[in-house]
């Protein structure tokens, strides 16, 4: 067992980064690879399907075996809005392995009440995420509407490097965020990550549908990684 090596891993796994102890089973030598290290061949295309699926297993590579431990963080989804979309996602989140919690500094909207399972921030935004940054392991679907709220936190989220980023409301909608994003100096590049309409789709229509539109979408980018996304977006 390379006790160096696992030390590394579970440092990558403390500061919410995916990395792979790869092991040759046969001279048990081993070496850490880091998600977005360069690569190439055999070993390019197994390491990027461990990351994506956070499977580990034996793999043959140039005629020697190898184990590939994977460590992926567990995926987070943070929603801005805590409204009735956040209520019928939350459990559906929870059962598809993500940790979620919410933001609103709306606080009629944002109590225990109405969302006693889920952690809650009753704060801006802007609060909640300089303690709690995002990161590439986390999405972001911003639901509230209101610019005051989402706008912060979809640029905090471009920024970080979140896997999702995904906003409620229609084109026209989307067309003044666009707009608002550009002047606070966020590049063109950027903006085109953002899926809005928010969800796929599906013809959702009631809150609960939405909440699957977007729980869909937000799988579907997660296994993506490191290939084509395909951006099917409504809502």
């Amino acid at each position: 067992m390379d006790i160096a090596g696992l030390k590394i891993l579970n440092a990558e796994r403390r500061n919410r980064r995916a990395a792979i102890l790869l092991t040759d089973l046969e001279t048990g030598s081993a070496r850490v690879i880091r998600e977005g290290e360069p690569l190439e061949g055999d070993l390019a295309e197994a390491a990027r399907k461990a990351f994506r699926t956070g499977t580990s297993g034996a793999v043959a590579l140039d005629g020697r075996q190898y184990f590939l431990n994977v460590t992926v963080p567990t995926p987070r989804l943070v929603v801005v809005g805590a409204v009735h979309i956040s209520q019928a996602l939350a459990p559906m989140a929870k059962i598809a392995g993500f940790d979620m919690e919410i933001i609103d500094p709306r606080t009629a909207f944002a109590t225990q009440e109405r969302f006693p399972d889920v952690p809650l921030h009753a704060e801006w935004p802007e609060v909640v995420l300089a303690e709690r940054p995002l990161d590439a392991y986390s999405a972001l679907a911003a639901v509230t509407h209101d610019p005051k709220i989402d706008d912060f936190a979809i640029k905090a989220a471009l920024e970080a490097g979140c896997f999702y980023v995904g906003a409620l409301g229609s084109r026209k909608t989307h067309a003044a965020r666009v707009a608002r994003l550009t002047q606070a100096g966020v590049s063109e590049e950027a903006i085109a990550r953002i899926h809005a309409p928010i969800g796929l789709n599906i013809g959702a229509v009631s809150p609960q549908e939405i909440a699957v539109a977007v729980l869909g979408q937000v799988v579907q980018v997660f296994r993506a990684r490191g290939a084509a996304v395909v951006r099917d977006a409504a809502a």
